[in-house]
Formats: C-alpha cells, structure tokens, sequence
C-alpha cells in the first residue's frame, strides 16, 4: 500500500482546470499526474498550471497506467456513468462529477459494479466534506430553532452560451440535473428526511429544464426550492424552525462564490449567531477524504447509497413534471 493516491482527469473540462485539478494538487497524500485529451490546445492551459504533469491521447490511457490509483471523471453527464464503471473495472478508485447518474437504474449499475470491484466509485459532491453541513445538521438535531417546519432553497446562474453542454438533451442537461442535487441533497443531508414532490414547474428549452420551481413534503415538513441557468447568480438555505432559523449563505459553491457562514436567528434573541468558515476548501477536502477512505478505511462522507437517495427524488421530480406536460 503506497502513502498517496496518483490521479489521473478524464478530460479538460473548465471545472476541472479552474477547480478540481488544482484541489487535487494542493491535497494533502494526493498526486496529480496526467490529464487526457486529444486537443493540444485543450491541454495547453493544464500544462502551464501544472508544469510536469502529463497528457495522453484518450482515456483508455488513462485507465491503462499503471501508476494511476484514482480518477477524477469531469465528462459530459450523459458519460459519467460507463466511465465510472470502466475506470472502476480498470482498478481505479473513482470521483465523479455530478450527476453521477441520470437515474436510479444508473446508481445501481455504480454500486454493483463499486461491489464487484472494491473501488470507491463516488459522486464529487462536495457538501458533504465541508464542516458548515456538518455543523447545520448538528444544530438542527439538537433542536436550536425548535421543530422543523419549512426549509426553502435556491441555486441559479446565468449567461450560458446557447452551445453550452448544460444545455444539450442528448448529454443529460438542464438544471435540475446540473444544480438539483444541490438542495435537494444537503436538505436530506442536514434533516435525515425523505422529501416527495407534490408540485413541479418548470421551464423547457430544446428539450431540457432551464428554470424549475419544485414544491415537496416530509411527512410535515415543507420544502420548497428553485434552480435555474437563467437567472442571477444565487444561492441559499434556509430552515425554519419553531423557535428559530437557520440560514447557509454560500451553502454551495462555498468559498468560490464567498465565505461561508451559518446564521442562527432564535427566536427570542435580537441578533444572530453567526458561524463563519472562511479558509475551508471542500474540493481540497473532498480529495483528502478519498484518500482517508482508500488509504486508512475511513468511512466516506458520500457514499453511492446517499447519492441514489437524491436521484430517487430526482426521478420522482421528472415523472411528475413530464406528467403535467
């Protein structure tokens, strides 16, 4: 058993140049070695950044070395499932960006084949390895804003080029894929709930969402959220309690997009308490939590099991908002 994981990026998305190689590179017990493209041009911005690193033709390459323990899959959704697996069959641990599946059947195809194999394969849903998530739903079990009543959501951006692939049918676009998960996931996160959709809305575009307006419930939990790829950039989270609120200001993109913060409104007190995170770096953790898992069998924050809870209610979403035409 080595001391550091050697990793590989299938691709040369922006995510992963701007954010994901670099968290890998500055993790601690975590090398990062080679990139695949077959565009020089594409792979020039990585060299420049990453001088020494490598860059192969195809991802085949990738998944043949020798050297490499783990991979880092920035594809077009539609792809991140059978690249998954075959990385996985390759016998290489797997961080994949989300949605790692466009279904509850492709989240089953990943943890068999994660059984078959003994890899990690997980989804780079980087929520769960930042401490503010953690913290919220630390508070939330203790009863700090009283009985869970309502919690409301909302992650959107704007700008994306008509050729955008967030916007392509074919490659498993729109926003609820995209940032659904989002809410969604850190909602089941921090309240340990279930929630089922009683109301979709959305807007459609060359077949896929750009806007969507979910309505959902808990038993009596309220949850409602909105996601959109055109509209300002936003992002929030807020739980509403008997005797309290809890907001995450930059629950998301944290750090990226501005620190990130807890503010606890209780009901009695005249001003928040508030919880300021202002060096955390979930990518970089979300890395050194791989390796903590491959390395020393820490249990993983993420695991397929959770990610196929979020697509079940993606599913659900989608069967309903089709139904309503």
């Amino acid at each position: 058993m080595t001391d550091h994981l050697t990793w590989g990026v299938l691709g040369t998305a922006r995510f992963a140049l701007g954010t994901m190689a670099p968290a890998i590179h500055a993790a601690s017990r975590s090398r990062l070695k080679s990139v695949a493209t077959r565009s020089p041009d594409r792979a020039a911005p990585f060299t420049e950044r990453f001088p020494g690193i490598e860059v192969v033709g195809d991802y085949d390459a990738i998944l043949a070395d020798p050297e490499i323990d783990a991979v880092y899959v920035p594809l077009p959704n539609a792809l991140h499932t059978e690249w998954s697996v075959k990385a996985a069959e390759a016998g290489k641990h797997v961080l994949c960006e989300k949605p790692i599946g466009l279904s509850t059947g492709d989240i089953d195809t990943l943890i068999a084949a994660r059984d078959a194999t003994g890899k990690l394969i997980a989804e780079a849903w980087m929520p769960a390895h930042h401490p503010q998530w953690s913290r919220a739903r630390d508070l939330i079990a203790d009863g700090a804003i009283g009985d869970l009543h309502t919690v409301t959501g909302s992650f959107s951006f704007g700008g994306l080029d008509p050729s955008n692939i967030r916007l392509s049918q074919e490659m498993g676009g729109g926003a609820l894929y995209d940032i659904g998960v989002y809410p969604i996931g850190t909602f089941r996160f921090a309240t340990g709930l279930e929630p089922d959709p009683v109301h979709v809305d959305w807007t459609i575009e060359n077949g896929v969402d750009t806007s969507a307006w979910v309505a959902a419930r808990a038993g009596d939990v309220r949850f409602n959220f909105h996601v959109s790829m055109r509209t300002t950039k936003h992002q929030h989270m807020t739980f509403h309690g008997t005797a309290g609120t809890l907001t995450l200001t930059v629950p998301f993109n944290a750090h990226y997009w501005g620190e990130a913060s807890i503010r606890l409104n209780r009901e009695n007190d005249t001003e928040a308490e508030v919880t300021r995170f202002p060096d955390v770096d979930q990518y970089v953790l979300q890395v050194e939590n791989v390796a903590a898992h491959v390395l020393d069998g820490a249990a993983f924050g993420n695991p397929l099991e959770f990610t196929r809870g979020t697509q079940s209610t993606l599913d659900a979403i989608f069967a309903m908002g089709r139904a309503a035409g």
